[in-house]
């Protein structure tokens, strides 16, 4: 298992000579969780192991997610019952490998009515699926669910309306920041079982063997346009691409069927001081049939509303949050509170694309929010095997049934699946316990665990990069250096949107610290003034362009009204 002491093998310029220069059994081509997943689950197996990703870590759905760690309540109501007690064990499972990155957290159903009744029929159906969960594994996080008063519900969430109000009831599910999570699993593959892996490099082409089999890829170097392209030698390759899977397999033979459907999801964030929540709550939107939640986010004083769940056929590489999104959530919010937000009170927004799988009757009127969560796992003729579907709580389980059919088609003894009880980077399970040096800030230790100390290490005679970098939030300068050093992290939003949350929290903040951001990094890549202005230039105006796209380009013109 990974030493938290030694010194991380998480560095590109090795990685990338690597890359080119060794054999490996199993090519993973994708960074996103499900990658990452199955790049440790084969790596523990002991398959030399190699993974390749054309933007940066965790950049497309797995930084985008509502980062939710729970069985699926709702699937309930879909029978999918089989799916809930496999999402509770993995959630379980999470809570148990990687305590500092997943936290269980209570989740608030208001239950609303007239003259102070609640509807028996809604109550009675909410506290049968309730105690269904429990029993399918729910129970597991340690408490079972309960009723509350309507004083309690109202302790909670205190704007919920109050005149409709009656009670409500109180469960488990867990949370985790779903960016950190995937690059904790990577780079536990990378520094504790001798995988390679790098980031920005697109694969353009398979590599092929005497009798058209696939036997690696070839990858672009998009940090370095000039590089030749690399080739990467391995016995498999698993395309764990995600809503890109279809892309992937037409570098091959394979002609995609089209089962994929991707479905659009939104969030947004508003202060804490306009929607207080001490937890998480199941908002009902009435006229869609399903819910949305609002999560607090702790440790910066905000609340995220989200998420939404519509068909999408636009760019996959650029989903984005419209006006029309930012009020589907502001309204269901309203319409159970006395908080009339505006899109002025928004600070933060993110859209990401769920690789949905179409149902097997291919109804193209179905909802993508009737859509199962399960994943899939084929191999083509020409030998690549692809995973997509499923959900950030199931990553573990996808990989698992992912190796298990690359062993499958390696050939010999067959190495069994280590990952049910594997401590991920960072956990306590790996090291003993030390004690904490003075002055360490909470939330470091709830984002690097047992590396925190070695985080704020990197700080000795500088205590500039002790101090906040975006206003109003906690990340240190040392976390940017952090990221830069042994996270390889390569632009601005590496480090603003994924290695920290800022840019979905505060984005306009971000866009003010883009240049003190951007001088810590250039001083430790060693990017001259013109660089480090492109850099500034590059994220501010992606920021920008997103917030415009979402309506909400300045105060003057976010011009919606509250429900």
């Amino acid at each position: 298992m990974a030493n938290p002491e030694r010194r991380s093998s998480f560095s590109r310029p090795a990685n990338l000579e690597r890359l080119a220069g060794e054999a490996f059994d199993v090519l993973v081509v994708g960074g996103g969780i499900t990658g990452a997943g199955v790049a440790l689950d084969a790596a523990s197996r002991g398959l030399k192991t190699a993974l390749v990703e054309k933007a940066d870590f965790a950049s497309g759905t797995s930084s985008k997610s509502s980062k939710m760690v729970h069985g699926g309540l709702r699937y309930l109501q879909q029978r999918e019952f089989r799916l809930v007690y496999e999402n509770l064990a993995e959630r379980q499972r999470l809570l148990e490998n990687a305590p500092h990155l997943v936290s269980p957290l209570p989740f608030l159903i208001p239950l609303f009515g007239r003259s102070g009744v609640v509807s028996k029929t809604v109550a009675r159906s909410y506290s049968s699926a309730l105690w269904l969960y429990d029993l399918t594994g729910g129970i597991r996080i340690g408490k079972r669910h309960r009723r509350v008063s309507r004083s309690e519900a109202l302790d909670h969430l205190p704007l919920l309306e109050a005149d409709r109000l009656v009670a409500g009831f109180l469960y488990f599910d867990a949370s985790a920041d779903d960016a950190r999570l995937t690059l904790s699993i990577l780079r536990s593959a990378v520094d504790g079982f001798g995988a390679a892996a790098a980031n920005y490099l697109r694969a353009t082409g398979f590599l092929r063997g005497p009798g058209g089999e696939v036997t690696g890829a070839s990858v672009a170097d998009r940090e370095d346009p000039s590089a030749p392209p690399i080739a990467v030698r391995a016995r498999v390759v698993v395309n764990a691409t995600g809503v890109w899977t279809d892309e992937v397999r037409a570098l091959g033979e394979a002609h995609p069927a089209g089962s994929l459907r991707p479905a659009k999801g939104v969030h947004v964030t508003v202060p804490a001081s306009r929607f207080p929540a001490d937890i998480a709550a199941v908002i009902p939107v009435r006229k869609d049939r399903r819910s949305i939640f609002a999560v607090p986010w702790h440790e910066a004083d905000l609340v995220y509303l989200g998420t939404t769940d519509t068909d999408y056929d636009g760019d996959l590489d650029d989903p984005r949050c419209t006006p029309e999104d930012v009020d589907y959530l502001l309204d269901a919010a309203n319409a159970v509170s006395s908080a009339g937000l505006t899109r002025t009170d928004v600070t933060g927004v993110w859209a990401g694309l769920r690789p949905l799988l179409s149902s097997a009757g291919g109804h193209v009127s179905e909802r993508t929010a009737d859509l199962s969560r399960r994943h899939k796992v084929w191999r083509d003729h020409d030998g690549v095997v692809n995973v997509t579907g499923g959900k950030l709580t199931t990553y573990r389980k996808m990989a698992e049934d992912t190796v298990d059919l690359v062993v499958k088609g390696i050939g010999g003894p067959a190495p069994r699946c280590v990952t049910k009880g594997l401590a991920l980077e960072g956990s306590p399970g790996l090291a003993r316990p030390a004690a904490a040096p003075a002055g360490l800030p909470a939330h470091l230790e709830h984002r690097y665990g047992t590396l925190a100390a070695r985080v704020w290490a990197l700080a000795e005679g500088r205590p500039r990069l002790l101090e906040p970098v975006v206003e109003g939030l906690p990340y240190l300068g040392v976390e940017v250096l952090y990221a830069v050093r042994e996270e390889m992290a390569m632009h601005l939003s590496d480090v603003l949107a994924r290695r920290t949350r800022a840019a979905i929290q505060l984005a306009r903040a971000s866009v003010a610290a883009a240049g003190e951001v951007a001088a810590i990094m250039g001083d430790e890549l060693g990017w001259d003034a013109g660089r480090r202005s492109a850099e500034v230039a590059r994220f501010v105006e992606a920021t920008e362009s997103e917030l415009e796209a979402a309506g909400l380009s300045g105060a003057e013109d976010a011009t919606s009204e509250p429900a």
